[in-house]
């Protein structure tokens, strides 16, 4: 079912919601078309709708998407972060001024962070974010930031991950990264891990599930630059994900 207004997908609306997880896709570094159907970045993102939608302790939780107008970041643009915004609009209009946890894979998690700074996020999971030199953090405030990153992915580069937690912390934010085995940047081998793994993270932001004690004070993790790794450099998704 999707809002009027054209930026909110919604995937279920509990009778009493008390909170939301609205989920974020991949996209491109460039691109002012609309992202294509079939979209296999939005698709990659129904498997975490489900396994939220599908736990107990999410059964008032709004589960819903972002749509994008444009496929691509767009430099200055950032257009992906204003349907953020209007999603948000969107989903206070459908089930009022709840807390949100904004769940967002490569660009899609760029956009989540850009948006923290909106009232309504209480929270930030991203998965595999692009998350390049520079990326903002003084806007996060109380948000709290949990990045989840293989460090084998050869598209975006978790050490971009690593380097945001670090400066986030080092401004007084909330902020953890989580080190996945596998998975690279599709996040298709041991998919069950990331679903569960993001879900769990998401419910315990909005305070429905526990969360470790320590998830924001362990080290953060460190991994070698992408020559080390022996390929180029990656400073941004250029193409869609398959």
């Amino acid at each position: 079912m999707r809002a009027p207004a054209g930026a909110l997908v919604l995937h279920r609306v509990p009778r009493e919601p008390v909170a939301a997880v609205l989920l974020l896709h991949g996209g491109r570094a460039e691109g002012l078309g609309a992202p294509p159907r079939p979209n296999l970045p939005g698709l990659r993102m129904r498997p975490f709708a489900r396994a939220v939608a599908g736990t107990r302790a999410a059964r008032d939780v709004v589960v819903a998407e972002v749509r994008y107008e444009h496929r691509g970041w767009n430099g200055h643009r950032a257009d992906p972060v204003h349907d953020v915004w209007q999603a948000l609009r969107e989903l206070c209009c459908v089930a009022g001024p709840l807390p949100v946890v904004l769940v967002g894979h490569s660009m899609g998690g760029r956009a989540a962070l850009r948006a923290a700074a909106d009232p309504l996020v209480r929270a930030v999971v991203g998965l595999a974010p692009w998350c390049p030199p520079g990326e903002p953090v003084l806007h996060l405030g109380e948000t709290a930031v949990v990045l989840l990153h293989d460090e084998a992915d050869r598209v975006t580069d978790a050490q971009g991950s690593w380097d945001y937690v670090r400066r986030a912390r080092a401004r007084g934010a909330r902020a953890a990264g989580i080190a996945m085995p596998f998975g690279g940047h599709a996040m298709v081998r041991g998919a069950a891990a990331w679903h569960r793994i993001a879900r769990d993270t998401a419910l315990g932001l909005l305070e429905l599930a526990p969360l470790p004690e320590s998830l924001f004070t362990d080290p953060v993790p460190t991994a070698p630059g992408p020559v080390a790794r022996g390929r180029q450099p990656v400073s941004g998704p250029t193409r869609p994900w398959r």
